[in-house]
């Protein structure tokens, strides 16, 4: 999707799968499954999407998925469904090398976002990105670093401080332009320190809402995660951004939805509700 100058594409790590009830909280799986049909574990497939933007001398990479770095217990457990360098092959394949990229911007440091940071190299592991600088608030880093007993197991925190080590690792704090047109938005219902990434190309606004919206069907203010540290928070501040999703017409990118890429949205007696849904026609989309 070209809108201006700016080009965006969507490109996949691959797909997982999580327990339905554990992505939807206290919403009974009778409503769920409509949208997310579950199997014999309950569990449901999730998307492993990832956004690739290029404006001016910037490839700007968000989120990179899950990575190759799995035994086969946790691959079973997840039922992970990928090749390996899987979102590196899907860049190649369409004539992008890795190399390129000159920033990563990492919404949050959960396994299934930034787990592919690094991967098994002759050496010892390197960075899937080798030339990009990667970008993560400073209230996540330290969350990562002393994280609650509920989320301990979401981390993998010594590639972070590789990637500090390295000189590759920038820190935001709060609501930043980092770049121009690109404003990384903090949300901490999920995670604290969670940020969702916003594309002010002059026409219109993209913006990637990680796990703050993971699905389409979660547009529903009320639909939230059982995973999400804070539910009262993640429902105020998803009323928020859908306020203004609304008022200023925001293209959605989906993070997890294995069926609806993007959406617009809309207020709709009393809801707010997914208007006009579409694909950004990218290779692997």
């Amino acid at each position: 999707m070209k809108i201006g100058d700016w080009e965006f594409r969507t490109f996949h790590d691959g797909r997982f799968k999580l327990d339905g009830g554990a992505m939807f909280g206290v919403v009974p799986k009778v409503m769920w499954e409509k949208h997310h049909p579950a199997d014999e574990m309950n569990r449901i497939d999730l998307d492993l999407r990832c956004l690739l933007v290029d404006h001016g001398d910037r490839r700007i990479m968000v989120d990179v998925g899950m990575g190759d770095r799995w035994d086969p217990r946790k691959v079973g457990i997840f039922a992970l469904d990928r090749r390996p360098n899987h979102l590196v092959a899907e860049l190649a394949e369409a004539g992008i090398v890795r190399e390129s990229i000159t920033d990563v911007i990492l919404t949050h440091l959960h396994f299934d976002h930034a787990g592919g940071v690094f991967r098994e190299g002759a050496d010892g592991l390197e960075p899937v990105f080798p030339s990009a600088t990667h970008w993560v608030q400073k209230k996540h880093w330290d969350w990562a670093h002393n994280p609650s007993q509920r989320d301990r197991a979401s981390f993998r925190i010594d590639d972070f401080d590789s990637l500090l080590e390295r000189g590759k690792l920038e820190f935001i704090d709060g609501r930043q332009e980092i770049f121009p047109g690109v404003v990384t938005m903090p949300v901490n219902g999920h995670t604290p320190g969670q940020q969702m990434v916003e594309f002010h190309t002059g026409e219109k606004v993209v913006v990637f809402c990680a796990d703050l919206i993971p699905f389409r069907s979660q547009i529903h203010v009320p639909w939230i995660m059982g995973f999400d540290l804070n539910p009262m928070l993640t429902v105020s501040e998803k009323e928020q951004f859908l306020t203004r999703a609304v008022e200023d017409d925001y293209i959605l990118i989906f993070e997890h939805d294995i069926k609806h890429e993007a959406s617009t949205v809309e207020f709709h007696q009393g809801k707010f509700r997914a208007s006009s849904t579409f694909t950004l026609d990218n290779p692997g989309s």
